[in-house]
């Protein structure tokens, strides 16, 4: 009877290390716009067959990382290193963790001609993705969030893209590019203004400010009809930027979650946000008739 219930003991130890057995890729994506190479991590489910076994078609998750990150982090930084893995596996879609290098901001600089993450994440990434592996090609089966820049970047992107998008996230995003509405030390805030007034020239100013930043987005996000979720940690340095992006929503009706933790702008937090995020996607991929049977 001991034995019994030693040997049920280790299956239950072992069991979380094999109900997960999604597979993840790292993948070379060169950018022509920028003219060097990038690589992106990507994650398959299980469920996941070569071509010659299935025909079935996967919706897909673009998951953006931070200021000061790089497309491994998801998979490196989290508390439970197989958080995204388990995901995948859970909701049955591939996640794509694409470059987007330190202080990128996922857009189009017209100063740096090196800096075309716009153009490298809504063109060369999506169209390496559907080419290589079996996936929706269609906004109805494709959705994006991040974390800091990544969430400004997700958001960006959708609002300008949104016929590649059904759904966007974002997790304790920089919203609003002008620094000076940050609570933080002032060295971190001239560092921040330098490395954006270097790419869309001074933080704050008009036109270049609006036409980058999301927290003046609002009305674009709600001509889209986007799915929005969006949340923040009460204790984050971004919390005031995106309570205004929440009231700016809300005054103009647009549709969209909103939600404040306890938390700050750390792993933790967007180890526990990441959860919520793919179960509001998954709501809309199967409303969309996008989840693989």
């Amino acid at each position: 009877m001991r034995l019994n219930y030693l040997v049920a003991c280790l299956g239950l130890q072992v069991l979380p290390f094999l109900a997960f057995s999604a597979k993840v890729d790292t993948l070379d994506v060169p950018s022509a716009a920028m003219k060097k190479n990038l690589r992106a991590a990507v994650v398959l489910p299980e469920s996941y067959q070569p071509t010659t076994q299935s025909k079935t078609v996967y919706p897909v998750l673009y998951l953006l990382h931070g200021g000061s990150g790089k497309f491994s982090d998801w998979l490196k930084e989290t508390p439970d290193k197989r958080l995204v893995q388990k995901l995948a596996d859970q909701y049955n879609l591939i996640v794509v963790m694409p470059e987007g290098e330190p202080g990128g901001f996922y857009l189009d600089s017209p100063l740096k001609p090196d800096n075309q993450f716009e153009t490298y994440i809504a063109k060369e990434v999506i169209e390496k993705i559907d080419n290589t592996y079996r996936t929706i090609r269609d906004r109805k089966g494709r959705v994006i969030t991040g974390l800091s820049m990544g969430g400004h970047g997700a958001m960006y992107l959708a609002a300008r893209h949104p016929d590649l998008y059904c759904a966007a996230g974002s997790m304790s995003g920089a919203i609003d590019l002008n620094p000076v509405n940050w609570t933080v030390p002032p060295e971190f805030k001239k560092q921040v203004d330098g490395t954006l007034t270097g790419l869309i020239g001074a933080t704050g100013s008009t036109p270049n400010y609006a036409a980058y930043s999301v927290i003046q987005m609002t009305d674009k996000l709600k001509a889209n009809g986007l799915k929005l979720i969006i949340d923040c940690g009460v204790d984050d340095f971004l919390i005031e930027p995106n309570r205004e992006l929440h009231r700016r929503l809300v005054y103009n009706k647009t549709e969209h979650e909103y939600s404040e933790r306890p938390g700050g702008h750390t792993w933790d937090y967007w180890q526990t946000s990441l959860p919520h995020h793919l179960l509001f996607f998954h709501k809309v991929l199967k409303a969309n008739g996008s989840v693989p049977q």
